[in-house]
């Protein structure tokens, strides 16, 4: 009989059979300033999957958020066109939501991209998700990606996040950072995956 150990990352994806291979992990210790994986992302796998868990802020009502970069280069400003989408609904129940943010896409710009909005530093309030990053190390074609997020904000706010685009590049990305809009990491985890 399989063990759990043993079949934990073979998954149905997308419709065909597949794996998902554990590259990096990514733990937080309380006081990161950034989560960088800067290394296992090159032409071996076409699709990189990363799952984050339980991501906490320091700084109350904070957006994580992701960039990518070249190379070895470090400045993370990708050019970036997105589109976002979301649902909402308070701790009361008497507040809901489903429709476009219009302030959380980007137009070619080169800012950090969002990925949840508005999470508390409560010991109820954390976001989790994944965001998918497609081809990266194509010298032919854009990178696009694709983001699902769920967070409990600040304001008592339960949200699940939709976040797609592309980064406007044909040369390969190489690394990827997440971060809050201010101040640090204070729990959780990132595992990057190669999907296989």
């Amino acid at each position: 009989m399989a063990t759990y150990q043993s079949i934990r990352y073979n998954v149905d994806y997308g419709g065909k059979a597949g794996s998902l291979i554990p590259l990096a992990l990514f733990t937080s210790d309380g006081s990161d300033a950034t989560a960088d994986f800067t290394s296992g992302i090159d032409s071996t796998y076409d699709e990189y999957l990363f799952i984050f868990n339980n991501i906490h802020p320091e700084t109350d009502n904070q957006i994580f958020q992701f960039q990518v970069d070249t190379g070895t280069n470090t400045d993370y400003n990708q050019t970036v066109t997105s589109t976002s989408f979301r649902a909402y609904q308070d701790e009361a129940g008497s507040e809901t939501s489903l429709g476009y943010v219009a302030a959380q896409d980007q137009g070619q710009g080169t800012d950090f991209e969002f990925l949840a909005g508005g999470i508390g530093n409560g010991n109820d309030e954390c976001g989790s998700g994944t965001l998918h990053l497609f081809d990266p190390s194509s010298s032919t074609f854009v990178k696009h990606f694709l983001a699902k997020t769920q967070c409990t904000e600040a304001s008592n706010y339960t949200e699940h996040r939709f976040q797609a685009g592309y980064f406007n590049t044909t040369t390969a990305i190489t690394r990827v950072r997440f971060k809050f809009a201010s101040g640090e990491i204070q729990g959780g985890t990132i595992g990057m995956f190669g999907v296989h």
